[in-house]
């Protein structure tokens, strides 16, 4: 039974590594396909970007950041993203 649990949790990382954020190009400008990452791919991203952040430092293809964004919101998405992982600070103030 326990090795079941390992094989879903490394199908689940497999998963989320694969939904990864692509490479980065110039700040603000559209990418290959004419697109710029807005309010959902900014959630998305952060809250994949503890995973991220570690492949980055393996991979040079990997990027943090998606620069080909729309700005504040995309930014907006990215910080609720990565908040979301942690329980935002309330977490913290309950464990006091």
């Amino acid at each position: 039974m326990r090795r079941m649990g390992y094989g879903l949790a490394f199908a689940g990382l497999l998963l989320v590594v694969g939904c990864a954020a692509g490479p980065n190009g110039f700040a603000n400008t559209p990418n290959a396909g004419g697109e710029v990452a807005g309010f959902w791919l900014g959630l998305w991203h952060g809250a994949i970007s503890p995973l991220t952040f570690v492949i980055s430092l393996f991979k040079d293809t990997v990027h943090f950041y998606e620069v080909h964004n729309s700005g504040a919101v995309y930014n907006l998405g990215f910080l609720l993203g990565a908040g979301s992982l942690g329980g935002g600070s309330g977490a913290a103030a309950r464990r006091k």
